[in-house]
């Protein structure tokens, strides 16, 4: 069994999903996991596919076909974890860099950045940017403690909430 890690970007427009997904049910694909996003007048994602060896090909050729559809495409296997997956929910007052911070004290703590979902919003009663997100990491138990010690270090607005 492939697991087909599928990156896309196209000029948004209705059924895209309707579409990708019969792709995937015709060639015998199962839609594991995804992420799908209308940015900008794109509708842009990333789609983990499970599917046969042999069905592998044909459905990266039906994708590659689709008129105004830019694909990449990678063959993962299977890998098992050694470490806990961990939720991290991170508000702060949104400045140039915040990304870049966060991600470094994640890397230089041992963890790996998993997945992360980020947005910009209006605080409730001055009006000022806020930056959000939550960041899933996958990190040994033994550091999550210094993990959170070292992201609130990076400045006084930093909150982070902790789920495993």
């Amino acid at each position: 069994m492939n697991h087909l890690i599928i990156s896309f970007i196209c000029p948004d427009r209705p059924g895209l999903v309707e579409i990708l997904s019969q792709l995937v049910k015709t060639h015998q694909g199962n839609w594991q996991t995804s992420s799908l996003h209308h940015l900008s007048g794109f509708f842009t994602g990333v789609v983990e596919v499970a599917i046969t060896n042999e069905n592998s090909d044909k459905l990266i050729n039906a994708l590659k076909s689709l008129p105004d559809f830019k694909c990449n495409i990678e063959t993962a296997s299977s890998q098992t974890k050694t470490a806990a997956d961990v939720v991290l929910e991170l508000t702060a007052n949104d400045r140039v860099g915040i990304i870049q911070e966060i991600s470094t004290v994640i890397h230089h703590q041992g963890g790996n950045l998993i997945k992360l979902v980020s947005t910009q919003e209006s605080a409730p009663h001055s009006g000022q940017d806020l930056f959000k997100a939550k960041a899933t990491i996958c990190v040994e138990n033994a550091t999550i403690e210094q993990l959170i010690i070292a992201l609130e270090a990076l400045a006084d607005d930093l909150m982070v909430d902790i789920t495993r």
